[in-house]
């Protein structure tokens, strides 16, 4: 079987066992080929993550390729029909950790990037990579502190496509343009420790506990809106007691999430949530953790293109989605960057024998190029 280059690329890419944080040499072979096309490279390690950002050209508009060389573990190796780093090609679909999300991503970019200086090699603009192993891990010292750095020194980016697994069912056919906000909350609800026989000189925390949450899993945060579903409280987690059936807890710890809409702030879930509790009149503490505000690109330049060049190349209308969990657009669209999520299906993405068509990544590598020649040919 003859393969692609980004076939070949994304092979070379998951043999690298870059297990979030690390990167392995997944990057070192990214930089050697954007090096041998002109990119300045800049190797930015923060703590135990390395990304780099590499630049070829001077001026404006910057359009930017975001994505993370690190991987979600393997889980039971022995559930794999193969070996994960060992990635193989069968019935036209490509297996191994990492297929998905996101090498056969990143592989497309660099060959698409490859193609388009070739036949354009005096493009308007520049051309950007921002990369990570930072991205399925903390997300602490990953793209957040590479923007960071960028805003520093006021280099700016214009359009950024960050090739997450962003397709349903086809690739090109989801594009998310936008991404609801995450807000995370660890409640801790203090009663007092006794004995089940004696309720009256203990307080159960999980007794009280319970009405307000009843509560605020039914409550109606907002309706969305057009761009936007309505705001979601999940509890991912509870937990009390010591193991034993016959003594009252001392305390109750309650896990929580909110994905939201901008329809609402951080502070005002934090407000009413906390209005709540204290309206039933627990004794907590609660710390809460924002992962990213809700993000929103709308028809415009960059969005348009996408659009347009995924039907060039696959003859498909696009939908335009914010649904999902988080990604590092997050931390770039509040720069005033527009940014869009466009790669290939995530059906298998984080699961055992991660996998993904092999023509979808060459057809994936074709959009790209598509992309680049609306924007900066």
């Amino acid at each position: 079987m003859t393969l692609s280059p980004t076939l070949k690329f994304t092979l070379d890419l998951i043999r690298e066992p870059s297990v979030t944080p690390f990167d392995a040499d997944c990057q070192t072979l990214m930089i050697r080929r954007l090096e041998a096309i002109g990119f300045r490279i800049e190797r930015l390690r923060f703590g135990d993550v390395d990304n780099f950002w590499a630049r070829r050209g001077d001026q404006a508009p910057v359009f930017c390729f975001a994505g993370h060389t690190d991987v979600v573990p393997t889980g039971p190796i022995e559930q794999w029909k193969i070996p994960p780093f060992e990635p193989r090609i069968e019935d036209g679909m490509l297996t191994g950790r990492g297929a998905a999300d996101m090498k056969g991503s990143l592989a497309a970019m660099v060959v698409a990037c490859e193609r388009f200086v070739a036949a354009h090699p005096d493009h308007r603009g520049s051309i950007a990579y921002l990369i990570t192993s930072d991205e399925e891990g903390v997300a602490v010292d990953g793209t957040v502190r590479v923007v960071e750095t960028l805003e520093a020194r006021q280099e700016k980016i214009d359009w950024c496509l960050v090739g997450e697994p962003s397709s349903t069912a086809q690739v090109g056919d989801v594009i998310k343009n936008g991404r609801r906000g995450s807000l995370g909350g660890i409640l801790t609800v203090h009663g007092r420790q006794g004995h089940v026989a004696y309720p009256h000189l203990a307080d159960n925390p999980i007794h009280r506990a319970l009405p307000a949450l009843a509560e605020l899993a039914a409550e109606t945060w907002d309706h969305g809106n057009e761009f936007f579903p309505a705001t979601s409280f999940q509890i991912s987690n509870i937990n009390a007691g010591t193991g034993a059936n016959n003594v009252i807890p001392g305390d109750l710890e309650v896990v929580f999430n909110f994905r939201f809409s901008t329809e609402l702030t951080e502070t005002q879930l934090r407000e009413r949530t906390e209005s709540v509790l204290q309206r039933h009149g627990l004794n907590y503490t609660l710390n809460w953790k924002l992962s990213g505000h809700p993000f929103l690109t709308p028809r415009g330049d960059l969005v348009d293109a996408a659009v347009t060049a995924i039907k060039q190349v696959t003859g498909r209308d696009t939908e335009l989605s914010t649904s999902g969990g988080t990604s590092d657009g997050r931390f770039i669209a509040p720069t005033g960057a527009q940014v869009v999520e466009l790669g290939p299906v995530n059906k298998t993405i984080h699961q055992i024998n991660e996998c993904v068509s092999a023509n979808d990544l060459d057809t994936l590598t074709d959009i790209y190029e598509q992309l680049l020649k609306k924007l900066l040919a």
